[in-house]
């Protein structure tokens, strides 16, 4: 097991990837969607990213990298299934209801279950930590108060339930990162990620073909083409990896703290994209945001450092 890393250049740059990267994604499962079945489009993704990720894979790590044993295959499908096929197969249904920033804001909730489930488990986080996930979700409260961004078609009860089955979907995601240092999984975080690429990916094109939906190729617009290529090449391929990586070699709430940033990035994007208002409650919301995210880096650095040293494990 690799000891995990709270400093470092690596770090750093597999979290800024995922904090940007995966922040645009809420614009690309958007674009996706406009002329693509929510399902099949996010399904498709996965499969496709599965297959560059197995040739990525078996290239850099070598093809040995990619035989896992019956336990290890289950785990990572596990994962795949929870994370992804719940998780953002969730996210592109409710797209067409619940705002993208409030949607984010939901999703945001996934460091506050992760402290509880530490705090459950006797893992108690240090009172900076505490305080960073406090203001983090303030800010982020804040930064989507009314007038921070747009509301999407629909009455008030679609936007309800869909807010709440993207709240279970975050609770799921949340619990089954906490969780996933004690699955039997791949050790190899390229091997791991392209499994539950698969999994994720047949998953949702399963249900999506049950509930009835089709793909009308001729009827795909180009920015719809342009957001599932992006999805499936930053999204998946890149994005993915990183956060792999980091819930296998970072402290959880370190890896946990996109849900901050993400929010920030889809409203930014949003007024990019949609020309969306430039109002103070996101200028106030973005400030204290980032000030949450230092908090809680500090905090997980500050607390290592208070922890007996051990050997450093090589990090692959």
């Amino acid at each position: 097991m690799s000891t995990k890393v709270t400093s470092g250049p690596l770090l750093w740059v597999n979290l800024v990837i995922v904090w940007i990267v995966w922040g645009s994604t809420y614009i690309g499962i958007r674009l996706t969607a406009e002329t693509i079945p929510p399902l099949l489009g996010m399904g498709t993704r996965f499969i496709a990213a599965f297959i560059l990720m197995a040739v990525i894979t078996g290239l850099v790590r070598g093809w040995s990298a990619l035989r896992v044993s019956r336990r290890e295959l289950s785990g990572a499908l596990f994962m795949g299934v929870a994370l992804l096929g719940v998780g953002l197969g969730t996210a592109s249904l409710a797209q067409r209801y619940v705002p993208t920033g409030v949607m984010a804001l939901i999703i945001a909730s996934t460091p506050l279950t992760i402290v509880i489930w530490r705090l459950i488990t006797g893992d108690r986080p240090v009172r900076l930590t505490l305080l960073g996930v406090a203001i983090g979700l303030a800010g982020i409260g804040w930064m989507l108060l009314p007038g921070g961004t747009e509301p999407v078609a629909g009455d008030d009860w679609d936007v309800v339930f869909w807010s709440a089955l993207v709240l279970i979907s975050a609770t799921i995601w949340a619990t089954t990162s906490f969780f996933s240092v004690r699955l039997p999984k791949p050790r190899d975080s390229f091997a791991l990620t392209t499994y539950e690429l698969l999994a994720g990916g047949i998953a949702l094109c399963l249900v999506g073909t049950v509930s009835g939906e089709r793909i009308d190729f001729s009827a795909i617009s180009g920015r719809s083409w342009g957001g599932w290529i992006y999805l499936v090449t930053a999204g998946s391929v890149i994005a993915f990896s990183a956060f792999t990586w980091l819930i296998n070699h970072a402290p959880i709430s370190l890896a946990s703290t996109y849900a901050y940033v993400n929010p920030a990035v889809a409203v930014s994007l949003g007024m990019l994209i949609y020309a969306e208002a430039l109002t103070s409650d996101v200028v106030v919301g973005l400030t204290v945001v980032l000030t949450g995210v230092i908090l809680v880096v500090s905090g997980e650095s500050l607390r290592a450092r208070k922890l007996p040293q051990v050997p450093q494990a090589e990090v692959t």
